[in-house]
Parts: structure tokens; sequence; C-alpha cells
């Protein structure tokens, strides 16, 4: 082969690679993983499905009452709810299955806790969101109901508050 006939070699080697990549990226895109269909109930008795709540941003805040990274992050989640909520972000802070009901509405009660407190007495919610075991874990679900972000440990809230800014 002459050195005439391989030059086509190279440009095609390359649109194979951005091919490749486009189809990576595309696949990633479209096969984003959709928060699963649960009703949550709230401390108050109301049913809260994740269905009902397409079309909005949702944050799904799993914690404990005895948990101290989830106690020393409520009140920004509180602010970040508050700074959002005028722009439709929607806001669930389910309690785990080991924590005492009675301990979750003294604490949503004593530190008024402005959004949704759901409890999660048989595990199953935290299951479905795949077997959620670390508190806090929080999810970000956009507006077509796939998952955004997860989670695990206190978020950093200015990158938080960026991507629900974006979200919105």
């Amino acid at each position: 082969m002459s050195a005439g006939s391989r030059a086509w070699i190279k440009p095609a080697a390359a649109a194979a690679v951005v091919l490749a990549l486009a189809g990576v990226g595309y696949a990633t895109f479209s096969s984003r993983e959709v928060a699963p269909d649960v009703t949550f109930i709230s401390i108050a008795g109301d049913k809260i499905s994740t269905q009902g709540l397409r079309g909005k941003v949702v944050m799904v805040n799993f914690w404990a009452t005895s948990c101290t990274t989830c106690v020393h992050e409520m009140p920004a989640m509180v602010d970040t709810y508050n700074k959002f909520k005028g722009q439709g972000l929607e806001f669930v802070a389910v309690a785990m299955q080991y924590d005492p009901p009675n301990y979750v509405v003294n604490f949503t009660e004593t530190r008024k806790l402005p959004f949704i407190v759901a409890l999660d007495s048989g595990g199953d919610i935290a299951k479905s969101f795949g077997d959620v075991t670390l508190t806090p874990t929080t999810f970000v679900i956009g507006k077509d109901g796939a998952i955004l972000k997860r989670y695990v440990g206190e978020p950093d809230f200015a990158q938080l508050h960026a991507l629900l800014q974006k979200a919105l």
C-alpha cells in the first residue's frame, strides 16, 4: 500500500472514534436511572407518589434522628428548600425504618421542618431507591422523573444549588 492510499485511514479511524463516543454518550444519556414509583406516607398521613410529583424537581432525603450528619445538615436542607420552593422544588425527607416515629414527629415539630416528612416504616422506600442504608442519602430527581444526582453524606450545597438552579 502506498502512502497516498493509506491517507484515508487516520480520518476514518478518527470518525469511528467520534461515532463510538457519541454512541456511548447517547447510551449514557438515554439510560438515565428513573426514580422508582413509590408512595410516601407523610407524618400527617398524606400520600404522595413519585408519579404525582412528575413535572417538578424533587429532592428525596433519607435521614434519621440518630444520624449526627443528618441532624447537622438539616438546617442547610431547610435553607435549600426555602430558597427553591418558589421555583417549584418539592422536598421529601424520608425517615429510615429504624427511626422511632415519635422521634421523627418530635424532630419535625421542634425544628419546624417546612417540607414533607415521611416515614419508611417497612423499609420499602429505601429498598426501592437502591437499598439505601447509609444516611444521609439524598436524590435529586428531574422533572422527567430521572435521577439527576445521588449524594451519600452531606452534599456540597453550592454544587447542589447550582444543580437545582439548572434543573428548575
